[in-house]
């Protein structure tokens, strides 16, 4: 494209950019479509395009956007064939456990309600409201009467003692 002519394009459509946006709207039936279709005319001119003659520059520009409008509509309508489709579903599967993982949780869920069951009652109090209610341990300690260092306590025993029985179930 010759200097002159990219000069001449790139200044109307800067000082014109309302009016080509406004008329494009209207053209294309959407104003995000419009501005889209505007910055790939800019992107067009830049691309280096030998053009010596332009006697309109508003009707060159807004042949240049409606076409980028069209080919970005076309790009967005195509459809996807079964291979594109399939490569998606390798790259990004179902995060949805199966029906074996779900199995395999509820057993392991079930094991480790066993486990804690078989705990001493404070430990296992203890445990529970930490862990599955959320509870301090300072609140902890107070609604059991305990101190905060006992509170401590039991839950690491309670942890390792979970730990082990696991570790065990695992062998």
């Amino acid at each position: 494209m010759s200097d002159t002519a990219l000069l001449i394009l790139r200044n109307f459509l800067l000082s014109r950019y309302d009016d080509l946006k406004y008329r494009l709207t209207r053209r294309l039936g959407s104003a995000d479509l419009a501005g889209d279709a505007l910055q790939d005319t800019w992107l067009r001119l830049e691309s280096g395009q030998e053009i010596s003659n332009v006697r309109d520059p508003l009707a060159y520009l807004l042949r240049i956007a409606v076409n980028a409008a069209y080919d970005q509509q076309r790009g967005l309508s195509r459809l996807a064939t079964e291979s594109e489709l399939e490569a998606v579903m390798e790259e990004h599967p179902d995060p949805q456990p199966g029906p074996a993982e779900t199995l395999e949780a509820k057993s392991e869920l079930a094991a480790l309600i066993a486990v804690i069951e078989r705990m001493p009652l404070r430990r296992r109090q203890i445990l529970i409201m930490v862990r599955w209610e959320h509870l301090p341990q300072r609140e902890v300690a107070k609604k059991l009467g305990i101190s905060l260092r006992t509170v401590e306590q039991e839950l690491k025993k309670a942890h390792d003692y979970c730990a082990a029985c696991i570790d065990r179930a695992e062998k």
